[in-house]
This record gives structure tokens, C-alpha cells and sequence, in this order.
């Protein structure tokens, strides 16, 4: 079959199965124009807790399919390809993470969202790139914190809040990798764009934009600017929905390398059309997690949503 023919048989397959179809931003253009739901990890996430379909097809990478698991234990999740991990999930072995914690007895744990289901079990709150800062600043100034795993995103609060939580030495390569120099020449040659970054981009880097801000964040300021040139680092695949919001606009992606390769995560990217299809004809590769981790891993989150709904936070 071609991807016409694996798109019409999967959407008759949804229809058929009560199922629904949730896809990260970072998705191929086929597959979020495909989605019931697209968003960042705070929208799915959000999302995810008022689904009533008998199967959830996970367009996204694992940890996110494992927090959908979390927020919906009686419902089939899919993934259409386990492979799909996370370079900043599995930069936090769980059992490296439980002796950093024992080193800091009096401190609380707030754990980034793209973290495996083990880490979310030994958290007391979990944020997203979307509401990172106000979940800290829901906590006194004298409350002492580690924060997990991701050291770009941390240092931001940090430097943003003044505070001085300890941070694990985590990262993501798809925004880690992105050099201040490639940055600085761009804004040479483009002067009339303004430079927008995820917080999961180095300080250097952030440092220089007009804006920071999660994925959905910088997709509402690219739609409600006046500007008309803007200057992206992060994943590639919100070009997408940039250009939908904003077509009289023009993005230009910072690229990962000197040969201006695209900004691609790998682990976003190995979901296809094909793979839908199969997974959701064969219901297979299905999400499993044990109903301890489950329980221990919900109540951070229903902390995050409960925070969130207290002090209105944006998506």
C-alpha cells in the first residue's frame, strides 16, 4: 500500500475501534493533519486525562505513551514503534537517579515530563517546558529542590526564579546541539527576524532570543506577533503548524550542523503512516506498565494538573 492507502485504512480502523489518535508536534506533517488531538506534552497530557476511546494510538515517542498509560489504565495505548525513545529520558537511569536523590534527603524532586514512568515514580511534582516556572514558584523561595532531567531546562528557571535548585546533568541532543555561532550568523544574515528558542536550547543560546518558551508557546507567539521573520530553535516539526497559523510568514529552522542538516529528532521521526496502520490493526506495540508504577507515577502529575488548575496556567 502507499501512504494514501495506509492513511484511509488507518482512519477507517480508528473509526471501527473506538480508538483515538494523539501526535506530538515533532510528527510528520501527514501525521499531525491526521491527529485528533495535536499539542506539546502539557496539551497531551491535559488531553490524555479525558479520553473515554477504547485505544489510544500514540503518535509521539515512549514516555509519552507511558504517561498516557498513567492518566488512562484501562485503556489500550499504542505505540506505533517502541523503539521510539528519548535521548533526554534515557540520559536519567533510574537506578543513577535514586542515589542522586538519597544525596539530597531534604530536598523535594520536580521532574520534567520527558521522563520515563520510573523517574515520574520517584517525583513529588512533574512539569512541562509550558508551565516549568510557575510549578517552582508554586513552591516557597527557601524550598529546596532538584530538578530532573533536564540541566538546559533548570538553569533557565533558575537564572529566570533566582533560585538555586540542584539540577541533573540530563540533556536533550536534538536542542542541546544547536551552536550560539550558527545562531549569531543567522541573525547576521536574517536582521528583520526575531530568534525564538525552547528552554531546552543551551543558556548561550537563550540568552540571545526575543522569546523562549515551550513548543506551544512559541507557535501562539510566532501566530500573534507582529513580525514576519523568525528565526527557530527547536525540533523541526513545528515549521508545520507554523506555517498553517501563520502562512504570510517566513521560519527558518536553526540546522543541527555546519552541512545544514534539518533539526530532525530521530526518535519523533520514526513514526510513519505505515506503522499506524499496522499497530492499530494488530493492536500491538501496546504500553504495559505495573499498577504500582502507575499509582506512584500518577500522583506527581495530578500534582502538576492540580498546580495548574489553581494558578491558570497557559498550555
Amino acid at each position: 500500500m502507499n501512504n494514501l492507502e495506509y492513511k484511509r485504512e488507518f482512519l477507517k480502523l480508528k473509526k471501527e475501534k473506538n480508538a483515538v489518535l494523539l501526535a506530538h508536534y515533532y510528527q510528520i506533517p501527514e501525521i499531525q493533519d491526521m491527529a485528533d488531538y495535536i499539542g506539546d506534552s502539557l496539551g497531551l497530557a491535559k488531553t490524555a486525562v479525558d479520553i473515554e476511546a477504547d485505544i489510544i494510538v500514540f503518535a509521539g515517542v515512549h514516555f509519552m505513551a507511558e504517561t498516557a498509560k498513567i492518566l488512562n489504565p484501562g485503556t489500550k495505548v499504542l505505540l506505533p514503534d517502541l523503539e521510539a525513545g528519548c535521548s533526554l529520558a534515557a540520559s536519567c537511569p533510574p537506578v543513577d537517579f535514586k542515589k542522586f536523590k538519597k544525596l539530597h534527603p531534604d530536598h523535594i524532586v520536580i521532574s520534567y515530563i520527558n521522563c520515563s514512568a520510573a523517574i515520574k515514580t520517584l517525583s513529588d511534582v512533574i512539569c512541562t517546558s509550558g508551565n516549568a516556572v510557575q510549578i517552582v514558584e508554586s513552591f516557597p523561595k527557601n524550598q529546596k529542590i532538584i530538578f530532573a532531567p533536564d540541566k538546559n531546562l533548570g538553569g533557565y528557571i533558575n537564572r529566570f526564579t533566582g533560585r538555586n535548585m540542584v539540577l541533573w546533568d540530563g540533556i536533550c541532543e536534538v536542542h542541546d546541539i544547536l551552536s550560539t555561532e550558527m545562531i549569531i550568523k543567522l541573525k547576521i544574515e536574517h536582521k528583520d527576524a526575531k530568534l525564538i528558542a525552547h528552554p531546552e536550547c543551551k543558556a548561550p543560546v537563550l540568552e540571545l532570543a526575543d522569546f523562549v518558551g515551550s513548543t506551544t508557546g512559541m507557535l501562539n507567539f510566532t501566530k500573534n506577533d507582529e513580525s514576519k521573520k523568525y528565526i527557530v530553535a527547536t525540533e523541526t516539526g513545528i515549521i508545520h503548524q507554523m506555517k498553517k497559523k501563520s502562512p504570510n510568514k517566513e521560519f527558518i529552522v536553526v540546522p543541527s550542523d555546519e552541512t545544514c542538516s534539518c533539526n530532525d529528532c530521530p526518535y519523533m521521526k520514526m513514526n510513519t503512516l505505515k506503522k499506524l496502520y499496522l499497530c492499530l490493526k494488530n493492536e500491538t506495540p501496546e504500553i504495559n506498565l505495573a499498577d504500582d508504577v502507575i499509582n506512584n507515577a500518577l500522583k506527581p502529575i495530578e500534582k502538576m494538573l492540580d498546580i495548574s488548575m489553581k494558578h491558570k496556567l497557559v498550555k
